[in-house]
């Protein structure tokens, strides 16, 4: 089942998140079998990043939280909010 993981940045974010960058890239690494799509938000003059998005593919909820406990932003306290939802992908153009 897919499922969306919206996290949106503390207003803080810059350092946290550029110190923690290269952990979370290699969690994401180590989880290919359940990240479909991702990346960044960015402010509307992409200046800054401003939050992540996520599209993962889990057979349960739980089973989606577990995995987000190891997220080093998560860790490190980056996030303002984390938003998770289940997902029906339709239209795919590639």
């Amino acid at each position: 089942m897919l499922w969306v993981l919206i996290a949106e940045d503390r207003s803080d974010r810059g350092r946290l998140r550029l110190e923690n960058r290269d952990a979370h890239l290699a969690w994401l690494a180590d989880s290919t079998e359940h990240v479909v799509r991702g990346g960044p938000f960015v402010a509307d003059d992409g200046s800054a990043m401003t939050g992540s998005m996520l599209v993962l593919d889990f057979p349960d909820r739980a089973s989606v939280e577990s995995w987000a406990t190891g997220d080093p932003y998560l860790i490190a306290g980056l996030f303002d909010s984390v938003t998770i939802k289940p997902w029906r992908e339709v239209i795919r153009p590639d």
